[in-house]
């Protein structure tokens, strides 16, 4: 029988993400929500809609792999995050070295350690309207983030743990 989705909210009102017997303070992109139609690459705003889990990634350099049903995938060296609009590897992963715009993934800080791809704007990805809509371990200093969602790393952990294939996060006010 197929897994009926749990949705976990992540609300600017209240800073905090919640889910059947979770519940973890979050931090969004530093110009606030945005609506989804409106998101544009570059605006700093996390989108407000209902995403689902894509997959999972993590630095095995860094953590053990967490337990979890969701695709688990390694970060290395060569992996990185096309951002660039007019590249047709637009809001996908991409290999470096890479010709057009992209994210490394494997940042020196700790907020890449942990990944969780959300699905927005990549079914199929449409140029310009945002990219890289990840969940991903929060800045120590509690710093927002470019557009994406973070949590403690520890929570973020949890919730990986707790994640399946086919659950959603819902970005609200």
């Amino acid at each position: 029988m197929p897994h009926a989705p749990t949705r976990y909210i992540a609300r600017l009102r209240d800073a905090q993400l919640t889910g059947p017997e979770f519940s973890a303070p979050c931090v969004f992109g530093e110009a606030g929500l945005i609506d989804a139609s409106e998101k544009r690459e570059g605006d700093k705003a996390s989108p407000i809609g209902i995403w689902p889990v894509r997959r999972a990634l993590f630095r095995a350099d860094r953590m053990e792999a967490p337990d979890t049903a969701l695709r688990l995938d390694r970060i290395d060296p060569q992996d990185g995050w096309c951002d660039d609009p007019n590249d047709a590897g637009y809001n996908r992963q991409v290999r470096l070295p890479y010709r057009g715009r992209h994210e490394v993934l494997t940042r020196t800080d700790q907020l890449y350690d942990l990944i969780v791809i959300l699905g927005h704007n990549d079914d199929p990805p449409v140029p310009g309207r945002g990219s890289a809509i990840f969940l991903h371990c929060q800045n120590p200093d509690g710093r927002p983030t470019l557009g994406c969602l973070a949590l403690p790393p520890q929570d973020l952990i949890e919730l990986v743990r707790r994640l399946e294939p086919g659950d959603e996060i819902e970005i609200a006010r």
